[in-house]
């Protein structure tokens, strides 16, 4: 089995910084793409910032220039350092990783999420 395990979320006063972590675990042969999702209270899930297995990254438009996205492919972490941080970003925010098991095709994995409240 595979998990993904994301931590790092809190409260954090607006124009202040959070960096989370997501580690990925199990049988893995090997992880493609990795990114960060999040879902604020009513909204669907949206695509916050990805990175490909070569490092090439996407990210949302309201968080350019705002949020990094970095991965460790030893340590099979995904980072998400986020800076700035404005109300709006409030929400939980989930990791994503497409891995191939061992002896098994590639798909789509989930974290559980992580709350980032973003308040004075």
């Amino acid at each position: 089995q595979v998990q993904l395990v994301e931590s790092g979320g809190g409260l954090v006063q607006p124009g202040g910084s959070l960096r989370l972590p997501c580690a990925a675990s199990g049988s893995i042969f090997t992880i493609y793409g990795m990114g960060w999702y999040r879902q604020a209270p009513g909204k669907q899930r949206e695509l916050v910032a990805a990175i490909t297995s070569i490092g090439s990254t996407n990210y949302a438009d309201s968080v350019k220039g705002r949020f990094t996205i970095s991965r460790n492919n030893t340590e099979k972490t995904v980072y998400l350092q986020m800076d700035s941080l404005k109300p709006e970003d409030t929400a939980v925010y989930y990791c994503n990783a497409d891995i191939r098991i061992l002896h098994g095709p590639p798909r789509d994995y989930w974290g559980q999420g992580t709350q980032v409240t973003v308040s004075s």
